[in-house]
């Protein structure tokens, strides 16, 4: 149910897309990965019926555990509402990451992979990640800082550690770009001053 209606909607929406690209994004977005982090998002793994031994070893945050419980609730929601009502959930948890693993290219929604890409076109450090929690094992809270040659360029927080260092990978690209942007238009404006001075 899930795949057939992710399929569907990037069919709908992006005919562009060449075959190999369908399937890419497809993948990435009906994979473990991305439906521990939805499961994490909405804190599904608060309302999860574990065992103690499972519970007490951190059950609520394994990534195959949140995995597994999103697509029974979406199963439930079919069984219950039928095609149109899991048609709204799905979408309504996923469309923006379709949207994000259609337009991002390399690495698509995966803020990590996209910002050591962008980094070692910079440099020749990679991205160094701090992570710290707080709270009890059934309701930890991560923060996340990364670090580019030893400054701090963005911190992000979630209720994994992965989750929270996406975020603080995404606050950085957002800082290194906005950083390339204000470069690019004070190169724009010197170019333009120096063109009117010739004029």
């Amino acid at each position: 149910m899930l795949g057939l209606v992710v399929a569907a909607h990037v069919v709908a929406e992006h005919p562009e897309l060449a075959e190999g690209s369908f399937s890419k994004v497809r993948a990435a977005v009906v994979s473990e990965p991305t439906l521990a982090e939805v499961a994490t998002e909405i804190e599904l793994g608060v309302d999860l019926k574990l065992g103690k031994g499972e519970a007490s070893s951190g059950g609520r945050e394994k990534p195959s555990i949140l995995s597994d419980a999103m697509e029974a609730v979406i199963a439930a929601v079919y069984l219950d509402g039928g095609l149109d009502a899991a048609r709204d959930l799905v979408l309504g948890l996923l469309a923006g990451r379709i949207a994000a693993e259609v337009a991002g290219g390399p690495g698509g929604a995966d803020h990590k992979t996209q910002l050591q890409i962008l980094v070692a076109q910079r440099t020749t450090s990679t991205p160094a990640y701090v992570v710290s929690d707080e709270g009890p094992d059934h309701a930890k809270r991560f923060r996340a800082e990364v670090h580019v040659d030893g400054r701090c360029v963005g911190v992000g927080h979630g209720r994994s550690k992965k989750h929270a260092e996406q975020s603080a990978a995404g606050a950085a690209l957002a800082v290194l770009e906005g950083a390339d942007a204000v470069g690019a238009t004070a190169a724009s404006t010197t170019i333009s001053e120096s063109e009117q001075g010739h004029a």
